[in-house]
């Protein structure tokens, strides 16, 4: 048993009993950082748990929390007693006036749209309005017919659009040439 209680290694303080101390003993002006803090750590308490780096910072930060310790530049600090609060980023939340009393509200309707009366008279129906149009159907045109063949002079069913006027030839892409139409070059030898 006297064995087992030498080779057993002294048993560390609390993490933020060393910070403090750490802290303390750099006395730098700017405050400490981490890796400052954790070397002295090292020096100071030779065996250090495995996980010393994440124990350290999971440490500081609570402490960081908590106000013991003051975080400012990447260095940790004590906090100055006579130091006035430090107010995080963004926005500072409107000041609360305790004195003000609470507005009287009126009673706050029911949600969504309001039922409706069964006993009140029905709205008279307003008869439609003609409007003095054009005289032209509303929306779109209805497609022309396709033209059947047949008649001389007026564009085949190959050619759906109508011919523009004053050329020959009707608009867009010209019809693919049928395979019957082409001729066959013999190669003689």
């Amino acid at each position: 048993m006297a064995a087992e209680e030498i080779s057993k290694p002294p048993s560390l303080p609390p993490y933020p009993e060393m910070i403090w101390s750490a802290i303390a003993a750099l006395n730098e002006t700017g405050g400490s950082n981490k890796t400052s803090i954790s070397k002295y750590i090292e020096s100071k308490h030779g065996n250090l748990p495995a996980g010393h780096t994440a124990l350290l910072a999971h440490h500081l930060n609570r402490m960081t929390d908590t106000g013991e310790l003051m975080f400012l530049k990447n260095n940790y600090m004590k906090p100055d007693p006579n130091a006035p609060p430090r107010r995080g980023r963004g926005r500072p939340p409107k000041p609360k006036d305790p004195l003000a009393p609470p507005a009287d509200l009126a009673p706050t309707r029911p949600r969504g749209r309001p039922p409706k009366d069964p006993n009140a008279p029905p709205k008279p129906v307003k008869p439609k309005a003609t409007t003095a149009g054009s005289g032209k159907p509303r929306g779109r045109p209805r497609k022309m017919a396709r033209p059947t063949g047949g008649i001389t002079g007026t564009p085949t069913a190959t050619s759906a659009v109508p011919m523009t006027t004053g050329s020959g030839r009707p608009r867009g892409r010209p019809p693919k040439v049928k395979a019957a139409a082409m001729t066959e070059v013999s190669v003689q030898n």
